[in-house]
């Protein structure tokens, strides 16, 4: 017989997957503090994680929404943006060599053309407000979505594109029901990585002009020397990030479980 595999917090407890990540976490943490404390670091050059706890608190939790919200609605529009355009742009380079000859090098100028050089040109031309900052965030995040369902849906196996040309399977069936499919790991990969770049994108247009976010609270913390709640707002924007992160990897569990890698353990 074997032994039953402890379960609920247990679990975590003999889970290396997580407890080593915390126990490294938890002594990065501990270094940090004592180093502060020993080498007695100013505040304002590099505060002690206790400082930082300690900024969480000098700004009140209505402050902290309407940051935290301003960042994310900016990041999900830039994100579904970037969805609805890279998905048909990538079946259509799948699609068509010639289409991926046109528009491949320019995907390619505008993912190599930095995004912080051209952030102030969008907030002139579009103006204040969310548009511009969703425009950059799009800008940031499609491309790995249109390379990545690219990727997949060429590598769609050849014999499966040929069955359902001889059963005379409309182009649109075709790209539904056997390309995109078989695309679905390589949509996911993108996907997870885009939610993170989302974030980096719409801070990134914080800091060139917004009045709210995470990304003007940082600059605005900095500016004052109030670097302590500047380092909370960075972690506030970590654990933005991982959240996402989770909630991409969650719907692709509940809802492409068959796109996961079988574990071999």
């Amino acid at each position: 017989m074997t032994a039953a595999k402890p379960s609920g917090p247990a679990r975590w407890l003999t889970d290396s997957r997580v407890f080593l990540p915390v126990v490294a976490f938890v002594a990065i943490i501990a270094v940090w503090e004592a180093g502060v404390r020993m080498f007695e670091i100013p505040s304002f050059l590099l505060p002690a994680p206790s400082r930082i706890v300690g900024g969480f608190g000098d700004v009140t939790v209505l402050r902290w929404i309407e940051h935290v919200w301003a960042t994310l609605r900016v990041a999900l529009l830039g994100y579904f943006f970037s969805i609805v355009v890279s998905v048909p742009i990538a079946v259509a380079l799948a699609r068509s060599e010639l289409m991926s000859r046109m528009l491949y090098p320019i995907l390619v100028v505008i993912q190599s053309t930095p995004v912080v050089a051209v952030a102030p040109i969008i907030i002139v031309v579009l103006g204040a407000g969310d548009t511009p900052r969703v425009v950059i965030t799009f800008l940031i995040t499609f491309f790995p979505i249109v390379v990545s369902t690219t990727t997949g849906m060429m590598a769609t196996p050849p014999e499966l594109v040929e069955l359902s040309r001889s059963l005379r399977a409309p182009v649109a069936r075709e790209i539904t029901q056997i390309r995109l499919p078989y695309a679905v790991p390589y949509i996911f990969s993108a996907l997870k990585i885009s939610i993170t770049l989302a974030v980096i994108g719409a801070v990134v247009a914080e800091f060139v002009a917004a009045e709210k976010g995470i990304g003007y609270f940082i600059q605005f913390s900095t500016s004052f020397f109030k670097v302590p709640q500047a380092f909370a707002g960075l972690f506030v924007l970590a654990a933005l990030s991982i959240s996402l992160f989770q909630i991409v990897a969650l719907v692709q569990r509940l809802f492409f479980a068959w796109s996961l890698p079988r574990d071999t353990g």
